[in-house]
């Protein structure tokens, strides 16, 4: 941690496109570690960023993650993303894994520097929640919640990092806003040892919260917009092509809309993502081509909130946004990765240094998450599902030699076989 207490936080999400192992490139220098970029920013010397954030959707073929066989695939992109990471970092830094969560194919992963903070990081914990038909995972989001003490009091402060993959398509925003409501509703974690109460908690419950993730939000320009000529999506490709035509294109973005109007993401505050391009979607092999199939949309978001932002003015955050942008070098998936580099502000003194309750985010009066008291049933009918399903959709896959649909012809097949096998044999005399 730098003398002065501002930790530098690093955000990062992708959409591999179920992928599984092949998501990523081997070298991910230009996601993990553009600090480069901003190092006169923070110093005349680069820094290391104090925590690492890096979420996933789609991160493996559906199958395989509705069937919970996720972890050696989580496991290698752990090792890969820090091996990555200590080697192009300032310093040659060392960092520890506080957490990993997965959920299908939502994946977390949050790392804090060995020179740093890891050595006071406490209390954590990890959650999950699905947002699916039947609130199965392949939708849904997985939660990151630690405590970092003896930072502004004894008590120190407690960092929430959330991963969600929304409801896609454009049509569907009534889904995504309801998406959202139910992660904040379900996706709870016990209380703080410190805290009086023994009821669960939301994720608003900290003192900083950092939301992320392919959230499926689109462009929609309303028709009678004089820049709607011929079939959106074309329009929308010509409003990509510089900073001003994309700033004017933001207007339109559902998800600026819907927390400007406070049905979702209350509280929360986003670096400037018209200055980079649409994120979404893209031809697979592409830098700069987008698929002509969907209208090119900003998907893919990182968001956040600290304790010190103040309800009475949403539009501004004592988080300092450093950089926010996307890189258009990975071309193995139809979205691109996202990264964004935070500073946070020092802590705030605390009346007695022996407090001993962190910080928490202050909303708006008229707004109060509420725990959903059947939170954990729904959470576990959705896996119970998945597990169901992934596991006949696996054993047909493999069955298919890869195709699920080739595997219910042979299981079909052998069915037929097998019972004409057992059929008893007609002799000629009883012919």
């Amino acid at each position: 941690m730098s003398s002065d207490g501002n930790l530098f936080v690093q955000v990062g999400s992708y959409n591999t496109n179920l992928q599984g192992g092949a998501g990523v490139p081997q070298d991910l220098v230009d996601w993990l570690v553009p600090t480069l970029q901003v190092a006169s920013f923070l110093s005349k010397e680069s820094r290391a960023p104090d925590i690492f954030a890096i979420g996933f959707q789609e991160l493996l073929p559906l199958h395989i993650g509705l069937a919970g066989l996720s972890k050696a695939v989580l496991d290698d992109r752990d090792a890969h993303i820090r091996s990555q990471i200590e080697k192009h970092t300032p310093g040659k830094e060392s960092y520890t894994l506080v957490a990993k969560a997965v959920n299908v194919g939502v994946a977390l992963l949050v790392y804090a520097r060995d020179s740093g903070i890891a050595r006071r990081v406490c209390d954590v914990q990890t959650q999950w929640t699905g947002t699916g038909p039947a609130y199965m995972g392949n939708k849904g989001a997985v939660g990151i919640r630690f405590r970092v003490s003896d930072r502004g009091s004894k008590a120190g402060e407690v960092f929430t990092f959330v991963c969600a993959h929304l409801t896609a398509h454009e049509a569907n925003l009534a889904r995504r806003v309801a998406d959202y409501r139910h992660i904040v509703s379900t996706l709870l974690f016990p209380p703080l040892p410190s805290s009086p109460s023994s009821s669960p908690t939301t994720m608003y419950s900290t003192s900083h919260l950092f939301f992320l993730g392919d959230l499926n939000f689109r462009i929609t320009i309303p028709p009678s917009h004089p820049h709607v000529q011929t079939s959106q999506p074309y329009d929308v490709l010509t409003m990509l092509k510089d900073d001003a035509s994309r700033e004017q294109l933001k207007e339109f973005d559902q998800l600026l809309n819907q927390r400007r109007k406070g049905t979702a993401f209350i509280g929360l505050h986003e670096g400037p993502f018209w200055t980079f391009k649409c994120t979404y979607k893209y031809k697979l092999g592409e830098v700069d081509r987008y698929s002509t199939k969907r209208t090119p949309s900003w998907t893919d978001r990182i968001m956040y909130a600290t304790y010190t932002d103040s309800p009475d003015t949403p539009e501004k955050s004592n988080i300092t946004n450093i950089l926010y942008t996307s890189i258009p070098s990975y071309v193995t998936s139809d979205h691109k990765p996202v990264v964004c580099l935070l500073l946070l502000p020092s802590p705030t003194t605390a009346s007695s240094p022996e407090t001993c309750a962190p910080p928490m985010l202050r909303l708006p009066s008229s707004y109060t998450p509420m725990p959903d008291p059947r939170a954990t049933l729904k959470r576990y009918i959705g896996r119970t599902l998945d597990r169901i399903i992934g596991s006949i959709w696996w054993l047909l896959t493999v069955l298919g030699a890869g195709s699920a649909i080739v595997g219910i012809l042979n299981f079909f097949l052998g069915l037929i076989a097998w019972r004409w096998w057992k059929a008893p044999a007609v002799s000629v005399a009883n012919a």
